[in-house]
C-alpha cells in the first residue's frame, strides 16, 4: 500500500498527530508556500525545528508560515530546539525536546518535527520518542526505516550517524 505524505521527505510517526521530515522551507517563497500549505492541509499546527539559526544559509520559513496560517484564519506555533548537524544532544536536551513534543500533542497540536534533511537529528528524536512510548530501541529504529520507505531519501539510514543510532539504543522507555 502506497502511503501519501504531505511533502515528499516526510512520514507520520503517529498518524494525524506527529509528522517528521525535511526542512519545510525552500529556496523560493513560492516553494516554501507550497510545502507549508501541504503541511497545513495535513493538519499541522506546531513546528519543532531542530536546525541551528543560520544553518546552511537556509531561507527562514517561519514568516511565510505565520502569514499563510493567518490568511487561513489559523494559529501556528514554532519552537526552535537546535541540535548540531550530524551530532546528538545531551540526555537533558533530548528529555526537554521530548517533553515539549509530548506537551504539544497532549494539548491537541499536530506536530511537524524536522531538521534539514529529516534523516539524522529528526530520526534521533523520533527514535527516542518511540522508545519513550514503549518500543525497544531496535524496534524503534526498524519502525523509522519502515515509515520512511517510499520517501525520496527512504534508502538512507535514519538516524544518519552511528553515534545518533547509539544514542537511540541507549535511550530507555519512559525517559
Amino acid at each position: 500500500m502506497l502511503v501519501q505524505y504531505p511533502i515528499p521527505d516526510s512520514y507520520w510517526v503517529v498518524p494525524g498527530k506527529l509528522l517528521a521530515g525535511e526542512y519545510p522551507g525552500a529556496p523560493t517563497e513560492a516553494g516554501a508556500r507550497d510545502k507549508l500549505a501541504a503541511l497545513f492541509d495535513a493538519g499541522v499546527t506546531c513546528f519543532f525545528d531542530l536546525t541551528e539559526a543560520g544553518e546552511y544559509n537556509l531561507r527562514p520559513y517561519w514568516p511565510t508560515a505565520q502569514a499563510l496560517a493567518q490568511a487561513r484564519g489559523h494559529s501556528v506555533e514554532h519552537h526552535r530546539l537546535p541540535i548540531r548537524d550530524l551530532s546528538t544532544p545531551s540526555v537533558e536536551s533530548m528529555r526537554f525536546i521530548l517533553d515539549q513534543v509530548d506537551s504539544a500533542l497532549t494539548n491537541g497540536a499536530c506536530v511537524y518535527l524536522h531538521c534539514f534533511g529529516g534523516v539524522g537529528r529528526t530520526g534521533t528524536v523520533v527514535g527516542c520518542y518511540l522508545v519513550r512510548h514503549g518500543m525497544t530501541p531496535e524496534a524503534a529504529l526498524a519502525e523509522i526505516a519502515t515509515r520512511r520507505q517510499g520517501t525520496p531519501d527512504g534508502s538512507k539510514r535514519s538516524p544518519e550517524t552511528e553515534p545518533q543510532r547509539a544514542f537511540v539504543r541507549r535511550w530507555q522507555s519512559g525517559q
